[in-house]
């Protein structure tokens, strides 16, 4: 999410795929390529221009998007959660904020089914450092708001249901960023960990990014693209009942985005793989990049949202071997549409029981994915 440099892209053969309404691959072996196909693109109620996070609940068949909204549009668009159904890949409503959503994440509310047909809620951190608590049975309702205290925005969250506890970042808060730690039962604050140096935590030098919770451990994990310590990045492992860093992991690469897969591994966006309970490196993934990662269990694939270029989607198999089968292209860089905007992504999130793949996309809409072996 912070780390977004566009690459230039040249040459004629990158620019006939980017413009060809069907998806190309390109990867090393042309014998491992999966056969994805673009199935849909889903436009945005007032177009989609500037987003972050999005999130799919396979069990409620509903994806989530967080939508910037367009201050320079006539009139302006609001900022907003855009909400499709992803059993028919049709775009529902917005639910319209008053503060521009960054990270965003659905959850079960304590003794809620997690295999019913619920809504749920929606968890998302907000430009004016906020974390809001939408009911999505009541989705228009004045959501509960919580203040993580903060002069920059409220990012990316993970979620704790053992321990009902949301972690949330402040990724870019002056004079150091800073997660929160905040009961989904009470709404209270209950403790912060700082990234400044003190205490025994480490200073941080490049924000921090993608949070996921591991049940076998009953810990979050957390990528930092950069500390004082260890320039090219770490993955920290927290304690949610302490609120405390318990380890933590150097990596190779400055890592964004990160996904727990099976094997008690952890994927970062930039290809390491962690066993854990070490935390060592056992192998990076090359020719991959992007923000946001999804792990997708229907598929055993792990999507790296926008790529090295903002404007693909690189696809990793899972355990045994954590190998590059594809990379989809999915935008059109800005070097192609002269003067017109790039069309590019950063995000990405599946539906297990689908296996569908939701990558929005500026100035196009969300777009629907799928390999053809699903029957779709």
């Amino acid at each position: 999410m912070k780390h977004k440099n566009l690459f230039a892209l040249t040459g004629l053969v990158v620019a006939v795929m980017a413009l060809c309404p069907r998806l190309y691959a390109a990867g090393p072996d042309k014998d491992k390529l999966a056969p994805y196909k673009l199935i849909d693109t889903i436009s945005i109620l007032d177009g989609l221009v500037g987003f972050d996070i999005s999130w799919v609940d396979s069990e409620s068949g509903r994806y989530y998007l967080a939508d910037r909204g367009n201050a320079a549009a006539t009139p302006q668009v609001a900022p907003s959660i855009d909400v499709i159904d992803t059993k028919r890949d049709q775009f529902l409503y917005k639910i319209t904020l008053s503060s521009a959503p960054n990270g965003v994440l659905a959850i079960r509310r304590p003794g809620d089914d997690d295999e019913a047909d619920q809504p749920g809620v929606l968890v998302v951190g907000t430009l004016d450092s906020h974390a809001l608590f939408i009911d999505l049975a009541h989705p228009f309702a004045t959501p509960l708001s919580v203040s993580t205290g903060g002069n920059h925005r409220a990012d990316e969250l993970a979620y704790d249901p053992v321990d009902h506890v949301i972690l949330i970042a402040n990724d870019q808060d002056t004079p150091a960023p800073y997660i929160t730690f905040i009961s989904t039962a009470s709404h209270a604050v209950l403790g912060k960990i700082v990234y400044d140096g003190t205490l025994g935590n480490p200073k941080s030098t490049g924000g921090i990014e993608q949070p996921v919770w591991d049940g076998v451990h009953k810990r979050f994990y957390i990528s930092i693209p950069s500390t004082q310590a260890n320039p090219s990045g770490e993955v920290d492992e927290i304690n949610p009942k302490t609120m405390e860093i318990t380890a933590v992991f150097p990596t190779t690469c400055g890592p964004a985005g990160l996904a727990l897969i099976p094997g008690q591994r952890l994927m970062t966006s930039c290809g390491d793989v962690l066993k854990l309970p070490s935390g060592t490196v056992v192998q990076t993934v090359t020719g991959v990049g992007g923000d946001e990662i999804w792990y997708n269990p229907g598929d055993q694939r792990v999507y790296f949202g926008g790529g090295t270029n903002r404007i693909s989607v690189s696809v990793v198999s899972g355990l045994p071997l954590f190998d590059l089968i594809t990379t989809l292209t999915v935008g059109v860089p800005a070097v192609v549409l002269p003067p017109a905007p790039a069309h590019t992504t950063h995000s990405v999130a599946a539906d297990s029981e689908l296996n569908r793949i939701f990558v929005p996309v500026s100035h196009e809409g969300v777009k629907v994915y799928t390999d053809d072996t699903d029957g779709n």
